[in-house]
C-alpha cells in the first residue's frame, strides 16, 4: 500500500511527542534549540542501533529519519560550490546534513577524534555563512562523548552537554 506524505504526517501526529515538536516549530527556533534536538536525536539513534560498529552512512540515514520524526527539516549531502579566484570549481563540497537551514551536522563513525574534523567544520560554517555546526562521532561507545559543537559568531548561551569550540578556543589549542 502506498502511503502519501499527508497520511504519514497524520499518523505521526498521533504520537504526543511528535505533535508537541511540530507545534513548537510554528515559532522560529534558534540554532541552540535546534542543536539540542539534534543531540537528543543522535543519542536515540545510537541507543536504537546499538552503539558503535556501523558505517557513517547508516548513522546519517537513521539520524535523518529521527530528526524528521521530531518535525525538523533536514537536507542531506548538500553540494556547496567553492569559488577560487573568481572561478567556481567543478567539484562541489558535500555537507552531510543541514537542519532547519541553520545548523550543519557532520557525521563520523571513527574510533579516534582527528583535529581535522574541527578545521573542516569551521570551514563549512565559513563557506555557508552559518553559525553553528555539530560533529557527531557515532564511533564512540557513549555518543554524547563524541558530540563536538563549533560556533562561528554565535553567542554561546546554552549548555548542551556537548564540547563547545570556537575559533578563539581553537587558537588556544583547546579541544
Amino acid at each position: 500500500m502506498l502511503v502519501t506524505g499527508l497520511q504519514k504526517r497524520l499518523t505521526l501526529l498521533q504520537f504526543p511527542a511528535v505533535r508537541l515538536c511540530l507545534e513548537e516549530r510554528s515559532s522560529a527556533m534558534t540554532e541552540n534549540e535546534i542543536s539540542k534536538i539534534i543531540v537528543d536525536a543522535a543519542i536515540e539513534v545510537h541507543r536504537e542501533l546499538g552503539g558503535p560498529g556501523l558505517l557513517e552512512d547508516v548513522y546519517e540515514e537513521a539520524l535523518d529519519e529521527e530528526l524528521r520524526l521530531r518535525g525538523l527539516r533536514v537536507e542531506r549531502q548538500l553540494p556547496v560550490r567553492i569559488v577560487y579566484k573568481g572561478r567556481t570549481l567543478r567539484k562541489p563540497l558535500r555537507l552531510d546534513m543541514k537542519v532547519e537551514n541553520l545548523v550543519l551536522v557532520d557525521n563520523k563513525a571513527v574510533t579516534q577524534w582527528n583535529p581535522i574534523f574541527e578545521a573542516q567544520m569551521l570551514t563549512y560554517l565559513r563557506l555557508t555563512g552559518l553559525k553553528l555546526g555539530l560533529v557527531i562521532n557515532f564511533g564512540e561507545r557513549l555518543v554524547h562523548r563524541g558530540i563536538h559543537r563549533f560556533v562561528n559568531g554565535l553567542p554561546d548561551d546554552v549548555d548542551l552537554n556537548a564540547k563547545t569550540q570556537s575559533r578563539r578556543d581553537a587558537k588556544e589549542g583547546g579541544h
